[in-house]
């Protein structure tokens, strides 16, 4: 390990706290996207109030929070915790950036881009749990809760004991404890992850 290894975690973190969902609804629509819907810094949340393809980007881009820097640090050879606190503190900037009072997004997208990084078997394994559980549960926060708490486990069922078991560690405690805040949220339709209608 070399002094310039410790800088990866910070580079994550700082990568993390792009708050892309922010800035391009408030660009297109001059609306902060946090004041509506789930009330997070996050792509469906940018679908409603900006639309589809504006959502899809948003998507892309919390995807390559995660991957930049962690492929950074895999392109460099930093030892293995190395790698996967680089992943976590991306996650922790998604969720709690400090370029936006700390209020941010939920975590999976910029997680899958880590596990991208690193292991392009554990993005299709950990998105293979998370839609099976979705599906089952039928409900989204729950799912992601579930899906926090059992990908490590299940990576180590599949004999992924790298980086991306100990990222999946660290990043699905985060996701797990980020998701529970809408642990009795009502959703009508579970893809775009919106409120049910109140009753009149």
């Amino acid at each position: 390990m070399t002094f310039s290894h410790l800088l990866f975690p910070a580079i994550g973190y700082l990568f993390g706290s792009l708050t892309f969902s922010i800035w391009i609804t408030r660009l297109v629509k001059g609306v902060d996207v946090r004041d509506s819907g789930s009330g997070h810094a996050t792509t469906t949340n940018t679908i409603r109030q900006a639309g589809f393809g504006w959502g899809a980007l948003v998507l892309i881009l919390d995807i390559a929070k995660g991957f930049v820097p962690t492929w950074l640090a895999v392109s460099q050879n930093a030892p293995t915790y190395i790698i996967a606190l680089t992943a976590v503190f991306a996650v922790l900037g998604h969720c709690y950036p400090v370029f936006a009072q700390f209020r941010g997004g939920m975590g999976l997208a910029t997680t899958g881009g880590a596990f991208l990084a690193i292991n392009p078997l554990a993005f299709f394994i950990s998105l293979g749990l998370l839609v099976l559980l979705v599906l089952t549960i039928r409900h989204s926060a729950r799912a992601s809760v579930f899906t926090g708490i059992l990908v490590a486990p299940v990576f180590w069922l599949f004999n992924l004991r790298d980086a991306a078991f100990w990222t999946a560690a660290g990043a699905g405690i985060v996701i797990a404890v980020r998701f529970f805040i809408d642990w009795n949220r009502q959703y009508r339709e579970l893809w775009l992850d919106r409120e049910k209608p109140k009753s009149s």
